[in-house]
């Protein structure tokens, strides 16, 4: 089983970077549309890259979609007789997984069957079997959360299915769910890492105003935030009552509760979830 790659971005390198430690570097592939990318990622992960979408595909059995949404649709056209029914094994070919954000199955459907249909290179059916997600960029240091879905259960034998998932394993943890929530995944987990920056960002640099070299807050200010979320997963013990057991009565923490509810913290996260669904809907 080869996996493809097409775009080394962040995202893109990520994945990359983590499954060749899993699955070996033998069995990854990759592609980018800068030549100079191509290079410096393959010397860096040691993994063979091909020098277009088409060859990628060629050569890949899972192949996944790592672009930019608007650069999907000029990628679409040129791979999409790529995807034909193999022999071996009728009414199966290669696996599509897209991470592209925003971009329903359906979409990615519609823009393959029209390219294929247009082609008309060859006689035998094309097979397009689809898998979204939405990943993010902890990836890169084997902590990166991912909702996926699979267009159709039935197409995927189970084995695909552990294939899929130990995939994303690679580079965290996942979680299958329903298309119709990848949305809100994108704000919760997807786009969620940008803010987690800003907060340790600026509880760092409230430590430098009270004395901290910058080094020693961020660190402080991160592993705080790395020690509360294993707190979270590896307990399985409510936020709030995580929460409470950190806030005494008349003390400290609760002060600075009373000042972030103030400052409408809640508020301003919810409407920052609001904000990232209602964009990647419009996608």
């Amino acid at each position: 089983m080869k996996i493809g790659i097409l775009g080394a971005g962040n995202m893109g390198r990520a994945m990359l970077t983590r499954a060749a430690e899993v699955f070996g570097k033998e069995q990854m592939c990759f592609t980018d549309a800068s030549a100079a990318a191509r290079e410096k990622v393959a010397a860096e992960t040691g993994v063979q890259a091909f020098p277009d979408n088409r060859s990628l595909v060629e050569a890949a059995d899972l192949v996944v979609f790592a672009v930019k949404p608007q650069i999907l649709p000029a990628v679409l056209p040129e791979i999409a007789d790529c995807f034909q029914e193999t022999s071996a094994d009728a009414g199966r070919g290669k696996i599509i997984l897209s991470i592209v954000a925003g971009v329903t199955i359906g979409r990615i459907r519609e823009g393959l069957e029209k390219a294929a249909a247009r082609e008309k290179a060859s006689s035998a059916a094309p097979v397009f079997r689809i898998v979204r997600a939405m990943p993010n960029t902890p990836a890169l240091v084997g902590e990166g959360m991912v909702g996926y879905c699979f267009e159709d259960p039935d197409l995927f034998t189970d084995e695909e299915k552990e294939l899929v998932k130990k995939f994303f394993m690679s580079f965290g943890r996942a979680e299958e769910v329903s298309e119709k929530l990848l949305s809100a995944v994108t704000a919760v987990s997807g786009s969620s890492p940008a803010y987690v920056y800003m907060f340790i960002e600026a509880l760092a640099d409230s430590g430098v105003r009270a004395g901290l070299a910058y080094d020693k807050a961020i660190t402080f200010a991160a592993q705080a935030v790395l020690g509360s979320a294993k707190m979270v997963l590896e307990t399985g013990i409510h936020p709030a009552i995580l929460k409470d057991n950190v806030t005494s009565p008349a003390g400290t923490t609760i002060e600075g509760i009373a000042a972030l509810e103030e400052a409408g913290f809640r508020d301003a996260i919810l409407k920052a979830s609001r904000a990232c669904i209602k964009r990647a809907e419009e996608l």
